[in-house]
This record gives structure tokens, C-alpha cells and sequence, in this order.
């Protein structure tokens, strides 16, 4: 019996969960695949792979985050793309001293739900129109579309994430309001297929990740902002 039960657990944490987000075009997708099946059938199982990918896209794994004070969370899943000191965008507020901005980039088939880095109250949340650039681009940053946040601390840390549009991606969603309080590691937003999250530390931060590194959104620690480590080195093995 109890053989049973541990090949049943196996088999059930296999499955994730689908977000509410892509329950719609789930609905589609299945509309489309039983119509295709009575004009086509050929053509009716590529829309079955299609769908198939759409519940994998907006799969929503659960995630174990770190609680500790201090400590500043991955927003995104991806392989982090750049760590730069930069000014932070105008859309932020948080004036023109550089900060260290850590640029997670999302592949069609990384998980896309974003995650609160730090737990607060959304202190700042402005859309902004742009372009449909590669969002591995660095110039993807400034020119296009995007939402920008600040996460407010309890302790008065301001930490800036900003949600990119890639050449993919065609809408940014975000659950969550300005004036919202949210736990870390709360879900807050998702960008359909493929884009980039940019995460702005407060100034004099260090990063606790490399370059290259793939980060685990809602589990993946960015930085801790309690303590005086220098920044990590890494290298490719």
C-alpha cells in the first residue's frame, strides 16, 4: 500500500498547476483541436501539440522562499543576463545615483509567472508603451513596452523591478495595484512568451549571483540587504 502511495506522489508532483491567465487560451486551443479533428485530422494534432504548449507555458510551480530580513529574492525565472551598475530608469522615481540592475532574461520556456523580490507595499507601479526589441537586447531596457515598479520595504528599502515586452512577448500583466501590500515571493505579474525582468537594488548593493546563472523566481537569493558580502565571483564549468 505504501509502494502505492510513494508512485502516486511521484507521478502527482510531476504535475503543475496551470495559472488562471492561460486557462482562455487553453479554452481555445481545445476548440480549435476538436474542430481540426472533424475537418482534418493531420493538421488537428498539431493544434493538440499547440495547446499542449500553452499549458506548459503558463505552468505555475509552487516555489519555497527564503524569509529571511533582509534578503532580496529572484522576481523571474531565466538565466541572468547582465549585472551593471546603471541609472535606473525615469519611470522608477528613484533619481539618477547608479544602482546595481540585475537583467534576468525569460526563453519561451521558462516559467513567466514574477514574483515579489522582497515583501511590502508596491510604492510606485507606471506603464510605459514601447518597442517589441529582442529582449536580450540591452537597449530593451529603454525602448521597450514595460512596467515598472518599486517594492517598498517595512525597513525603507526601495527595490526597483521593471516587467519587459520581448519580440515574443505582447502583453505584460501585473495582479497586483500600486498601494498593494504583498509577502515575498507573492506572485505579482506575468509577461507572455519570452521577455526580460530587470531588478534595481538600492545604491551600494552588491549582487549574490553571476552572470550566466539561472535563477528560480520566488527562490533564487539576489541579494541580502542586512549584510556586508562582497559580491560573488563565478566562472562556467
Amino acid at each position: 500500500m505504501s509502494e502505492r502511495h510513494s508512485l502516486f506522489d511521484t507521478i502527482t508532483d510531476g504535475i503543475v498547476p496551470v495559472h488562471s491567465e492561460g486557462y482562455r487560451f487553453l479554452a481555445i486551443g481545445a476548440v480549435v483541436s476538436l474542430v481540426l479533428f472533424w475537418l482534418w485530422p493531420p493538421l488537428a494534432w498539431l493544434a493538440v501539440l499547440a495547446t499542449a504548449y500553452i499549458a506548459y507555458f503558463f505552468r505555475d510551480p509552487p516555489r519555497v522562499t527564503p524569509l529571511r530580513e533582509g534578503l532580496v529574492i529572484a522576481p523571474a525565472d531565466g538565466r541572468i543576463l547582465a549585472i551593471d551598475r546603471v541609472r535606473p530608469p525615469a519611470e522608477l522615481g528613484l533619481g539618477d545615483t547608479p544602482r546595481l540592475r540585475i537583467s534576468t532574461f525569460l526563453s519561451v520556456f521558462d516559467v513567466h509567472i514574477n514574483r515579489a523580490p522582497v515583501a511590502g507595499r508596491i510604492a510606485r507601479s507606471v506603464y510605459v508603451p514601447g518597442s517589441f526589441l529582442n529582449a536580450a537586447l540591452d537597449k530593451a531596457s529603454e525602448e521597450n513596452e514595460r512596467r515598472a515598479l518599486i517594492f517598498a520595504t517595512p525597513a525603507g528599502a526601495e527595490i526597483g523591478v521593471v516587467q519587459i515586452a520581448g519580440l515574443i512577448a505582447r502583453r505584460i500583466v501585473t495582479f497586483a495595484t500600486e498601494g498593494d501590500s504583498v509577502g515575498v515571493g507573492e506572485r505579482f505579474g506575468l509577461i507572455r512568451f519570452g521577455s526580460r525582468v530587470d531588478l534595481y537594488l538600492p545604491p551600494e548593493r552588491g549582487a549574490l549571483v553571476a552572470v550566466g546563472q539561472r535563477a528560480v523566481g520566488g527562490e533564487t537569493v539576489f541579494a541580502d540587504l542586512k549584510a556586508d558580502e562582497a559580491e560573488r565571483e563565478a566562472r562556467r564549468q
